[in-house]
């Protein structure tokens, strides 16, 4: 019983971390600042004290992915050359807060905990976003601030808006989170995991189904270009991924060829084709004016190419070089616009190097992860599991996204990017729970580590 009820409580853990990280927006504008930093910092202190009580036996502080190491270390030794240190001490604290959590719940949770814990935190950021649109569509009738905000002066910039009562306009309705990039990013997500869950029966039908098209709804209603071409990835990687299953590791050599030269067709009608792809999308060929934040940012960046001007993960508008860098719909930019653009600019060529890696290994290893028939020790080869593919969708939704905004380094993104960099980097074993996914009750205990057969590490890791 008791340790019925300590799982209980770690995945209720992980479901807040979720929420708090996925969506930070809403809980800030619930709350305000203050009380947010505070929850937090609590947040982070119970995640602290839940590793140390479980202790996880396979935990190694020195097994932990190099390039987690590479990032951080050099983001916290930019505060010697910054030029807004104080700002980049609290940007460093929030990265290590926000990856602390994330190896928190990589350790504590197994994979098929880490879905289900995921799948709840997104059908309560899903669900209470449209709760939350229908109420001011039926009772405020009115674009609406955050309660702790004053109205500004003159015309109110659309970004500060919590809502913009646009539901039964067709939208773009910002929900919960207060943002249609942020709410569409999730019913990805949703989208994602919804199916996952339901193609691997770890969910009733009727349930799955619902959340499925709820999430699919909310790609549609929050209108965002990057959400369709991330949709569009995703898809095109499961049929990737399966067409890997189907020919096996000895056969895979046209699949990777056939791939890599979509991939460059793709690139190239891109670059070269942009304003009819993007018209395609309803969206101008420069991206919502980001082509401009774009440029403004390398010229910057190539004052300092190496070592960049200090980390800081959110911008500080009031700080130098960002108060006077851009401005859109009259606010000044909070960030690059691009994942890579903003490690250029606050760790340069150097930061660069640290971070590609974390992407590029937890690609790699999601791939196999999901193609490889899974094994228990030298016997048989075990049935293929659907519950398998998903962490490398996500990597490639947080992949694209990305390239469009800068998320992937803060917050629920970087969560997730950590979560599955630490998960995949450790977990050699396989046991039947991974292989074959049933519905478990919430409170089922993990077979103990000492009952399950090692699984024999794959060299590539």
């Amino acid at each position: 019983m008791a340790e019925s009820k300590t799982r209980l409580g770690v995945s209720a853990y992980a479901i807040c971390v979720f929420i708090f990280t996925l969506g930070s927006n809403g809980v800030r504008n619930l709350v305000g600042w203050p009380a947010f930093l505070a929850l937090a910092v609590v947040l982070t202190g119970l995640g602290i004290v839940l590793f140390v009580r479980l202790k996880p036996e396979r935990f190694r502080w020195y097994r932990l992915p190099a390039p987690i190491y590479w990032f951080l270390i050099l983001a916290a030794l930019s505060i010697l050359w910054s030029q807004y240190r104080l700002e980049s001490v609290l940007g460093v604290a929030a990265q290590l807060a926000t990856t602390v959590l994330a190896v928190v719940v990589a350790f504590v949770l197994s994979w098929h905990e880490v879905l289900r814990t995921l799948g709840t935190a997104l059908r309560y950021l899903i669900g209470l976003s449209f709760l939350f649109e229908l109420w001011v569509a039926l009772f405020v009738r009115a674009p609406l601030l955050p309660w702790w905000m004053e109205e500004p002066e003159g015309e109110t910039p659309k970004l500060l808006y919590w809502s913009r009562d646009l539901l039964f306009s067709g939208g773009p309705i910002q929900g919960l989170v207060a943002s249609s990039v942020l709410l569409g990013f999730l019913g990805l997500l949703g989208v994602i995991i919804f199916a996952i869950q339901l193609r691997a029966g770890l969910v009733r039908p009727f349930s799955g189904w619902c959340w499925l098209a709820l999430s699919l709804l909310t790609i549609l209603l929050t209108r965002g270009a990057t959400v369709w071409v991330a949709l569009a990835a995703v898809v095109v990687g499961l049929v990737v991924a399966l067409w890997a299953r189907r020919l096996g590791p000895e056969r895979r050599v046209p699949l990777y060829v056939t791939s890599g030269a979509l991939l460059a067709a793709v690139i190239a009608l891109t670059l070269f084709a942009r304003d009819t792809v993007f018209g395609l999308l309803g969206k101008s060929g420069d991206m919502t004016g980001r082509l401009e934040t774009w440029q403004k940012v390398i010229e910057l960046a190539e004052q300092r190419p190496w070592f960049g001007w200090g980390w800081i993960s959110y911008w500080a508008p009031w700080a130098e070089p960002f108060a006077s860098l851009d401005r859109k719909a009259g606010l000044q930019v909070m960030s690059a616009h691009n994942a890579w653009l903003d490690v250029w600019l606050q760790l340069g060529i150097v930061g660069l190097l640290a971070f590609a890696p974390i992407v590029v290994l937890t690609m790699w290893r999601t791939w196999f992860r999901a193609v490889d028939q899974p094994r228990r020790g030298h016997g048989p080869a075990l049935p293929y599991a659907t519950s398998s593919l998903w962490p490398f969708l996500v990597i490639i939704a947080l992949l694209v996204q990305s390239l469009t905004e800068s998320r992937l380094l803060i917050e629920g993104n970087w969560v997730l990017l950590i979560l599955l960099a630490v998960k995949s980097r450790f977990d050699f074993q396989l046991p039947s729970l991974d292989a074959e996914p049933t519905r478990l009750p919430w409170r089922r205990v993990p077979i103990p580590q000492e009952r399950l057969v090692p699984y024999k590490r794959d060299p590539r890791d």
